[in-house]
């Protein structure tokens, strides 16, 4: 079983109201409950608007119960520092209980037996999630399975725009597919990369900190190049130095040439520009495939083409 906890909280009695965090998690739910494919995802549950501090407790301890192997928790609303921590801000927190404070979290995290927890925060000084005295009292070690993605670093604000958190903005298109790989998956590792290139020196600069053996997906978005042409490289290069020799045959307009079609070499032409597409391979001797194939060049595969050699060479595709 595979759960999400998406919190959205825009309602404050002793602060500032937020006007974009309601909005995110409404944005985000049917991106994690469903994959590209409209197969089922994340059982998702929601929190929205007014949310009290036992609430924000009592919904991430039911999270984190037994009966799932993965628990995805985001939170969108005010975040505040509080003693060496960073309290993600609830609908009646004040004074020096403004919320749920992280630590909190990890410690349920801690003692939880979801194997992968995924937390992502877009609220103010979340990047101290990462820098929380429990972590720091044990060298800054999580528990193995564990990732937390912020908006920004301990001292940065998180910025809204027409209505939406800018980070869970991003966010929601780098799990529409930006972040997605050859595969079509989307990882936290995937989110954060996508993440850090959409912000400037001087923007807001989101953090990430795992501790983890392997990255599961998130989510599945339709794959660039299928399985099934992937498992093909093997067979075009025999080996990941090996150059496949092209020629005018393979290209379909054959206005040029004046060959008849070869419906065979054609598609296999189909997908070879589908791994070009991908920077799998490249045209040797001309900067484009149609070209070095009118003039009987060749392509090769590129270090990430020989990357996915490898993956079908051994079996893992």
């Amino acid at each position: 079983m595979r759960r999400a906890l998406l919190v959205g909280i825009d309602r404050y009695d002793h602060t500032s109201d937020l006007g974009g965090c309601e909005n995110d998690a409404h944005a985000l739910q049917p991106l994690l409950s469903r994959n590209e494919d409209n197969s089922r995802n994340l059982d998702c549950r929601s929190l929205i608007g007014r949310v009290t501090r036992d609430e924000l407790l009592a919904a991430v301890q039911q999270l984190l119960a037994p009966g799932a192997d993965f628990a995805l928790l985001y939170f969108a609303g005010h975040g505040r520092p509080v003693s060496g921590d960073v309290a993600l801000a609830t609908t009646d927190g004040q004074g020096n209980t403004p919320g749920v404070r992280f630590g909190e979290i990890l410690e349920f995290v801690k003692n939880s037996p979801v194997s992968e927890v995924v937390v992502i925060l877009d609220c103010c000084f979340s990047g101290g999630a990462g820098t929380v005295s429990l972590l720091a009292d044990k060298a800054a070690v999580l528990r193995n399975g564990v990732s937390i993605l912020t908006a920004s670093r301990s001292d940065q604000t998180s910025d809204e725009l027409n209505g939406r958190g800018i980070f869970s903005t991003y966010l929601e298109g780098a799990l529409d597919g930006g972040a997605a790989d050859v595969l079509g998956h989307v990882t936290v590792a995937g989110l954060y990369a996508y993440l850090s290139e959409s912000f400037g020196a001087w923007d807001q600069r989101p953090t990430f900190k795992t501790n983890v053996d392997r990255l599961h997906p998130l989510r599945s978005c339709k794959p660039d190049v299928p399985v099934t042409t992937l498992q093909q490289l093997t067979t075009w290069f025999p080996t990941p130095d090996h150059e496949f020799p092209l020629d005018p045959t393979y290209e379909p307009d054959k206005s040029q040439s004046g060959l008849p079609p070869h419906p065979e070499h054609e598609e296999v032409f189909r997908q070879l520009q589908l791994c070009r597409a991908s920077k799998l391979l490249e045209p040797v001797g001309h900067e484009h495939m149609y070209y070095a194939a009118m003039q009987n060049l060749g392509c090769r595969l590129t270090p990430l083409g020989k990357h996915y050699w490898h993956m079908v060479d051994k079996g893992y595709l």
